[in-house]
């Protein structure tokens, strides 16, 4: 039996190639060769080889000739010796890794990588071709089981050609191409911008002719950046990156708005948060999920491998916030590695997968190569210049732009911020025409820090929240309570945010009309304001109570939307007039929040439905705790949360346990009291 190896996870120029069988019968193995050498040729013969066109179509001749021969002994089959069952074994092996490099030659998306790589390439069909031509010596002469002589001169030649010194090489073309790459980059090196006859000549070599392809080959990159283990290669890839997405934001005019990423999902900003989302848990170095969380002397958390990587690199300021760290001690964060097992838990996220994945520091925050930085730099300063200058379609085809780099990584964010693209961006809000893209933008640069004080510092407010109320679409709308959730998430912003005229009015009117992703984005953004405690009340005044019950009762199945929506009411509960409000929206007969303590699928979801109505008892008494006492069910799931629920619930739930146990035997003291008197009185009379 042939056994077959799935290539969808191996990496460019990795040929691991599989044995036949031990055992397996010459016929079987003949017929395997002969149908690999057939796909071979009828796969990649009209395939269009954006380099090695050379040596490409020379192995694909010398395989499409030795099918002939394969079928010409499958007829004499009963006469192979083992001698000659072992060379085709060989050739089986052979076969597969030529396999595997024309698939890597024709690969979409990696052909400036392939052109890098050209020696590499060439020394590989080289190589390849050199063991046919060695294993067909050993095949020949083949009299022994009566091959013809046409095709035994056939093979002959085959072999004698295979060896021809110069058979096999780089191609003059490929050589000035790959030249013309490097000049380009050690001129990105040293601070000159390239000349765009070279980079046009370049990418017409490789058949990169519209923005659609060349987004291809930033795409394809940016995956093998994440996914390579060898740190040399880092730097080779990221000043690649730098160089073709420079060249995609400069030197095409049209722009594709519907381009889909890999995972068949367009980027148009459809972003939904959570305020207990994998985001928050996010290392600021490394993009991925803490594992050991640790906090340095800025108050800010990183993972503990990212930031002693960073230390290790001799950097003594803080990553996030550029502040020089007075101490290089890190100090364990229990509380938020106890909040990433909830999550993790209560969301099935594999924390030992995560730590696999977990991305080396100089993908993300640094540029990887100084050829990548200042193409990323020049690139946004042209696009600055777009935004401020350019026509309506430059403008919109900038923003894009702006929206496909800042979703990559952390630099390419600070680099777009330092060259000044919020205010521009911030101003196209107010077009109805560039509004999608500009927000989208924002969105994506609101996520650093700096981001957030530029957009604060330069009245972004007005129209991010203009955008929230009368917004052209509803995904514009959703993406700019998105925005509003990052800028809550500073402490200093929420009280400003908060004290706008509109905006608890306008984030309810997309709780209550917007799209799913919409009504999460504003419920997780009204979650953030409330930590400013007097946003609580503004919440009140504008009617989120029952604007979120109803999001309860239409929302079965939502989990998570039901579970934000609750966050939100156990917020409100803590207060007595979010209490009261509460009571009264629910009709005081509190079935909504007791259906979701049963109901509710996720852990927090009935964290946060026992804290409302713990919060209701205190806040409220006697009306509430009678309505509760009077739940058969009620107790049988508070207690099963002292076993099963989070930590936090478990308190909850003992604490409403003693509270609901207390006040009925208060109750029943008081009716005892009150059947005595009446004893007493009958007796008297």
């Amino acid at each position: 039996m042939i056994q077959t190896f799935d290539r969808n996870d191996r990496r460019i120029l990795d040929f691991p190639a599989v044995h036949p069988c031990e055992g397996i019968s010459p016929a079987t193995l003949l017929e395997s060769l002969i149908k690999l050498s057939n796909t071979i040729t009828s796969n990649y013969q009209s395939k269009s080889f954006p380099t090695q066109r050379k040596n490409a179509r020379e192995t694909i001749r010398q395989i499409s000739i030795l099918s002939i021969f394969f079928e010409e002994i499958k007829e004499r089959i009963s006469e192979i010796s083992d001698s000659i069952a072992l060379c085709l074994s060989e050739l089986h092996i052979t076969f597969q890794k030529i396999r595997f490099l024309l698939e890597d030659c024709t690969c979409e998306g990696a052909k400036a990588l392939i052109l890098m790589k050209s020696h590499s390439v060439s020394t590989h069909f080289q190589t390849l071709t050199r063991v046919i031509a060695t294993t067909l010596d050993i095949l020949l002469p083949l009299n022994s089981i009566g091959i013809s002589p046409e095709i035994t001169e056939l093979v002959q030649m085959l072999s004698t050609q295979a060896r021809r010194p110069g058979l096999m090489g780089t191609d003059p073309r490929d050589e000035a191409a790959l030249r013309g790459v490097i000049l380009v980059l050690n001129q990105f090196e040293n601070r000159f911008e390239p000349d765009p006859f070279t980079t046009r000549r370049i990418l017409a070599h490789l058949g990169i002719r519209t923005w659609s392809e060349c987004r291809k080959e930033t795409r394809f990159l940016g995956e093998r950046i994440r996914a390579e283990s060898d740190e040399r290669e880092v730097p080779l890839l990221r000043g690649l990156l730098g160089f073709l997405s420079y060249c995609r934001g400069v030197l095409f005019d049209d722009c594709d708005f519907n381009d889909h990423d890999s995972d068949g999902r367009s980027d148009r900003g459809f972003e939904a948060i959570s305020f207990l989302s994998f985001e928050d848990f996010r290392c600021p170095i490394s993009l991925e999920l803490m594992t050991d969380p640790v906090t340095v002397s800025t108050g800010q958390t990183y993972d503990r491998v990212s930031i002693q990587k960073w230390l290790k690199q001799g950097s003594l300021l803080c990553p996030k916030t550029g502040e020089k760290l007075e101490t290089a001690d890190l100090i364990p964060n229990t509380n938020l590695r106890k909040l990433i097992q909830q999550f993790c838990t209560e969301y099935g996220v594999s924390l030992a997968k995560s730590r696999k994945k977990n991305r080396d520091l100089s993908s993300t925050i640094l540029p990887g190569s100084r050829a990548n930085a200042e193409a990323i730099k020049f690139l946004s300063e042209y696009l600055v210049l777009s935004l401020g200058y350019g026509t309506d379609h430059q403008k919109n085809k900038a923003a894009y732009e702006i929206r496909l780099l800042a979703k990559s990584n952390i630099f390419n964010r600070a680099c777009l911020i330092e060259s000044g693209s919020v205010p521009p961006l911030l101003e196209m809000c107010n077009n109805p025409m560039l509004q999608e893209n500009a927000v989208s933008a924002l969105l994506k640069l609101s996520k650093q820090p700096s981001g957030q004080t530029s957009i604060l510092e330069n009245s972004g407010l007005n129209p991010i929240i203009e955008v929230l109320k009368n917004g052209v679409s509803q995904e514009s709308r959703q993406t700019a309570a998105a925005v509003i959730f990052y800028l809550s998430s500073v402490h200093k912003y929420r009280r400003v945010i908060g004290e706008h005229d509109g905006i608890f009015p306008s984030l309810l009117e997309v709780v209550k009309n917007g799209t799913a992703c919409g009504k999460k984005n504003s419920v997780v953004a009204i979650f953030a304001l409330l930590f400013h405690h007097k946003n609580r009340t503004r919440a009140i005044e504008a009617g989120a109570v029952s604007i979120l019950l109803n999001l309860l009762e239409a929302s079965p199945d939502k989990p998570e939307l039901q579970t934000d929506a609750l966050a939100v009411l156990s917020a409100l509960a803590d207060s007595v007039d979010g209490s009261v409000e509460i009571v009264r929206a629910s009709s005081s007969d509190l079935s909504l929040i007791l259906r979701c303590l049963q109901n509710v699928e996720t852990r927090a979801g009935k964290e946060y439905s026992v804290s409302i109505l713990h919060s209701l008892c205190l806040n409220c008494g006697d009306d509430v705790l009678d309505v509760l006492s009077k739940e058969a069910s009620l107790m049988s799931v508070l207690y099963s949360l002292l076993t099963e629920g989070t930590s936090h619930a478990g308190r909850k739930a003992r604490s409403l346990i003693k509270i609901l146990q207390k006040f009925c035997e208060t109750r029943l003291s008081s009716m005892i009291g009150e059947v005595g008197r009446e004893q007493r009185f009958v007796n008297v009379r």
